[in-house]
C-alpha cells in the first residue's frame, strides 16, 4: 500500500513459446561467455603463434557474448524491438554452421549443434504469440 491508496500490479504471463525462445538465446549467450573464459585462459596460459589475434578473437567474442546476453534479457523483459538482433544473431549462427557443414570452421556436428538451435530460435520468433507479444508492445510505445 502507498499511503491509503492499493497498487495493483497486473502480471503479464509470457507465452510458452517466447520463454522457451528466450531460454534458448540465453544459453547461448552462456556457451559464448564459457568459449571467451577459454579462450582468455588460453590467452594467458597457452602458446599462442600471434599473440594479436588471440588478444582480438578474445575480446570479439567477449563483446557478442555481452550483445547475446543483451538480447536475451531484452527478450525477457519484452523490449518492443528486439526481435531484429535475435533475428540477426540467429543468421549469424546459421552462416556459422554452413562454415562448419564445409569443414571450414571444424567438425560438422559443430554445424549441427549451431544450425539446430538457430532454426528453433527463428521458427519460435515468427510464432503467432510472441508476434503478438512484441505488436502489443509497440502499439504501447506509440
Amino acid at each position: 500500500m502507498i499511503g491509503s491508496e492499493c497498487v495493483s500490479v497486473a502480471v503479464e504471463r509470457s507465452p510458452a513459446q517466447l520463454v522457451v525462445l528466450t531460454w534458448i538465446v540465453l544459453l547461448e549467450a552462456a556457451v559464448l561467455a564459457a568459449g571467451t573464459l577459454f579462450l582468455a585462459w588460453e590467452l594467458f596460459v597457452g602458446d599462442a603463434q600471434d599473440l594479436r589475434s588471440a588478444i582480438a578473437l578474445t575480446v570479439t567474442t567477449a563483446l557478442l557474448t555481452i550483445g547475446v546476453a543483451v538480447v536475451g534479457v531484452g527478450l525477457a523483459r519484452r523490449w518492443a524491438r528486439i526481435r531484429g538482433g535475435v533475428l540477426l544473431w540467429q543468421i549469424l549462427q546459421i552462416a556459422l554452421s554452413i562454415g562448419a557443414f564445409q569443414g571450414l570452421l571444424g567438425p560438422a556436428w559443430i554445424g549441427w549443434l549451431l544450425l539446430v538451435p538457430a532454426g528453433v530460435a527463428i521458427w519460435l520468433l515468427f510464432t503467432k504469440p510472441v508476434t503478438a507479444v512484441f505488436q502489443a508492445r509497440d502499439a504501447e510505445r506509440r
